[in-house]
């Protein structure tokens, strides 16, 4: 069917309650605890706060305020983009945000191995890495289909998961502090002494600055929920307070997590791929639970969670670049959406695309998970940081030239929001070339893989979208001129009309 044919159609399917699960599987994950207490121990608490407070929850006020200026959109990031900065760099974000999160595959898919592993037999299972490579393969085969079904299947999926994973989470950090307040000698210096960057932690400036981008990605991913916005009971005025609330507890359970992992287990008793086990092993042991009963419950949970993310990085990204990107791009069957808002051809033009990413880092790794997943975590880091650069790029833009475009929702006065956007703007240059050259990564490997994907594939993009604009300029320069101006201004009058009209925003 063609693009926007299913728009009008009411696909509200899913609750406040069904889209906090949603959001808290995309973003929260107790692994991202693990990923980086490995990096930085106890120091990784203060960095997930401040992050929470300086840059999550006022990322979700960007988002809340974009999704209120174009509440009609079915993608969510290329309307966003295309209000302040117009269509090439629209087209540009909603490229990257796809892009990068291929990358994000070639780690989600190994590790959920990795937990179905610990499931089934207790323990790690050390997979060799062509059997990596296949399963992986037939994982991602199987989440690809389920995703193509819609909202409504894939929030099944994410509201078991997410609140198992939660559940654990809230296990874990009543484990910890009862132990801790009952006389448990921590394993690790827990005070604020302990949270240091030096010769002694073992952690230089360098790689302090590179794991603020994984800090930074492990509250993420939020925006892609937006695009569920036509799927959600309530619409956008349940969409805010749901995704803020949201932030907020995923940003002080990571917080809590990372510190009181100090109580059980040091930086270096954990590693990428057995972290979340050991430290609920050694919890939940403190009280007499049978570390291989334990070992298989994480096992079940880890596994629940990370196919509820698999089932949303499959569809969200692919959706936000195909559902609403002009036609003329790739052309109308690939973009074309099923009746429930997903691109059916486009995402499984994504796998296949993947298959090859995924072969590479696999096969040439050294051999491990462990080995795979410090590659493609380092990889993923720092090309996660360039949507999200784009998205406050374009809000800064929208507060300084289009401010009086009508929304219902700001994120303070148009000062406050310039010099937020610009601050964060900030940290994230700093954070993405620190984490794009991690200390200790081979600088081959880091120029093949971190930078030459990167520069290939966006040299690509603005390839391919340069030739589509040389075309429409030749059948109708007013159209070209239309694709690549702001829309904002356009927009603003027609906000207006709604705002008045809509009586759920009089």
């Amino acid at each position: 069917m063609p693009k926007g044919e299913h728009s009008m159609v009411n696909r509200r399917t899913i609750g406040p309650f069904i889209l906090f699960t949603m959001i808290m599987s995309a973003v929260f994950s107790f692994r991202n605890v693990i990923v980086n207490y490995v990096n930085l121990g106890t120091l990784a608490a203060p960095a997930f706060f401040f992050a929470t407070i300086l840059y999550f929850i006022p990322f979700t006020f960007v988002i809340a305020e974009f999704v209120s200026l174009n509440r009609k959109s079915e993608s969510g990031v290329y309307q966003w983009v295309k209000s302040s900065l117009g269509g090439r760099w629209a087209f540009f974000t909603a490229f990257c945000y796809w892009f990068v999160n291929l990358f994000y595959f070639i780690a989600l898919l190994p590790t959920t191995l990795v937990y179905a592993g610990y499931m089934i037999t207790g323990g790690a299972v050390a997979f060799r890495p062509w059997l990596i490579a296949v399963l992986s393969i037939v994982l991602f085969f199987i989440g690809t289909y389920v995703s193509t079904r819609g909202a409504k299947w894939i929030g099944s999926v994410t509201a078991f998961g997410s609140t198992l994973m939660v559940v654990m989470a809230v296990v874990f950090l009543i484990a910890a502090a009862s132990a801790w307040i009952g006389g448990v000698t921590p394993a690790t210096d827990m005070s604020l002494g302990g949270m240091s960057v030096d010769s002694v932690s073992g952690l230089t400036p360098w790689a302090f600055l590179g794991a603020l981008a994984l800090i930074i990605q492990g509250v993420g991913g939020s925006e892609s929920i937006a695009v569920y916005i036509n799927d959600l009971k309530g619409g956008v005025k349940s969409f805010i307070p749901t995704i803020v609330v949201a932030g907020i507890v995923i940003g002080l359970i990571y917080a809590a997590g990372t510190w009181l992992m100090g109580v059980f287990v040091t930086r270096e008793d954990v590693s990428f791929e057995n972290g979340v086990f050991v430290t609920m092993a050694d919890a939940l042991g403190h009280f007499g639970l049978p570390g291989g009963i334990v070992t298989r419950i994480v096992g079940v949970v880890m596994l629940a969670a990370s196919l509820g993310g698999l089932l949303i990085w499959t569809s969200a990204p692919v959706k936000v670049f195909f559902s609403e990107i002009p036609e003329g791009i790739f052309g109308p069957k690939i973009a074309a959406l099923n009746e429930q808002g997903v691109p059916v051809r486009g995402t499984w033009v994504q796998f296949i695309i993947v298959v090859p990413l995924l072969l590479i880092p696999t096969l040439g790794s050294g051999g491990t998970v462990d080995d795979l997943l410090g590659v493609v975590i380092n990889a993923t880091a720092a090309t996660a940081l360039l949507p999200p650069a784009l998205i406050l790029i374009a809000y800064l833009v929208l507060r300084v030239k289009f401010d009086d475009s009508v929304r219902f929702f700001r994120m303070g006065s148009a000062n406050f929001g310039r010099i937020a956007s610009v601050g964060l703007v900030a940290i994230f240059a700093v954070a993405f070339v620190t984490s794009t050259f991690p200390e200790g990564q081979s600088i081959g490997l880091t120029l093949a893989y971190n930078v030459g994907g990167l520069v290939v594939f966006l040299a690509a993009a603005l390839g391919w979208y340069e030739r589509y604009i040389r075309r429409l300029a030749k059948v109708s320069p007013e159209a070209a001129e239309r694709e690549l101006a702001p829309s904002a201004p356009q927009r603003s009058e027609e906000n207006r009309q709604d705002h008045v009209e809509d009586p759920k925003f009089t």
